[in-house]
């Protein structure tokens, strides 16, 4: 009989991975292990989202449970697609938070009291028939 060969340890994944929505933006949202920083779409996130207001969306569920060092030697990747920019930010945001939650089941409380687990359903209403828009109507005239 051949001796039994012993079983090759698995080798688990170097990041963490989650999906985040908003509008018709995709996020698909990694923490890295031994790396340092955002990177949006293969550049850094402060070049991808110039405002101060998107990069404060990215950052927020990472500042709500603690920074930086709350996560250790891992860096963030995220890749994003559709909607725009503002769609898009929230979309990382969302994926960021699920990431976390799943990292750290302590911070779900949290992230879910903050809003940030919960992918906002509002959406673009669409347009009817005999209408400019969804509810804009043209101008009545009485002759």
């Amino acid at each position: 009989m051949a001796p039994k060969q012993e079983a090759k340890p698995k080798i688990k994944n170097k990041y963490s991975e989650a999906r985040g929505g908003r509008k018709e933006a995709v996020s698909r949202v990694r923490l890295v292990e031994n790396e340092k920083g955002i990177v949006v779409n293969g550049k850094d996130y402060a070049a991808y989202f110039p405002m101060p207001k998107h990069r404060m969306a990215i950052e927020s569920p990472l500042t709500l449970v603690g920074g930086w060092e709350a996560i250790g030697a891992r860096g963030i990747s995220a890749w994003v697609k559709g909607g725009g920019v503002t769609g898009q930010a929230e979309a990382i945001r969302h994926g960021l938070a699920r990431v976390l939650s799943v990292l750290d089941p302590s911070w779900r409380k949290k992230l879910k009291v903050a809003g940030y687990l919960k992918r906002d359903p509002r959406a673009v209403e669409r347009k009817k028939y005999g209408l400019k828009k969804a509810r804009k109507a043209p101008q009545w005239s009485k002759r």
